[in-house]
């Protein structure tokens, strides 16, 4: 029988500012600081941590490929921006400690085992 994704609390105690710093310069800095994050071990094995570096690097890597796609489109440039404006908003979220989920990506991650 398939393991169904059951998501973590909102909130957890045990969430250290440090974790929280991580997790934004995740979303913010991304697909590079995942990458990062997964190269060193005290990171990578911090729960929260861990429940969001493979989302953050999977969404780095789509918005390199949506971007360089509309790269040839000059006039929806500007939805560049708003796939940043979505990192920061998840980042912020993340920063104040909430597991944060992203639509489609982070059950994808979840189901393929990958976090």
């Amino acid at each position: 029988m398939s393991e169904q994704y059951v998501p973590p609390p909102v909130q957890d105690a045990e969430v250290s500012s440090d974790d929280r710093l991580w997790t934004l310069l995740n979303f913010l800095i991304t697909p590079l600081f995942p990458i990062i994050t997964l190269l060193m071990d005290t990171k990578k094995n911090r729960p929260f941590i861990k429940y969001h570096t493979i989302p953050t690097l999977i969404l780095g890597i789509v918005e390199i490929v949506v971007a360089g796609v509309l790269a040839f489109i000059p006039v929806v440039w500007c939805l560049g921006l708003l796939l940043w404006i979505i990192n920061i908003i998840y980042g912020i979220k993340a920063y104040k400690g909430v597991y944060t989920d992203l639509p489609v990506i982070t059950k994808f991650a979840k189901d393929q085992g990958w976090s």
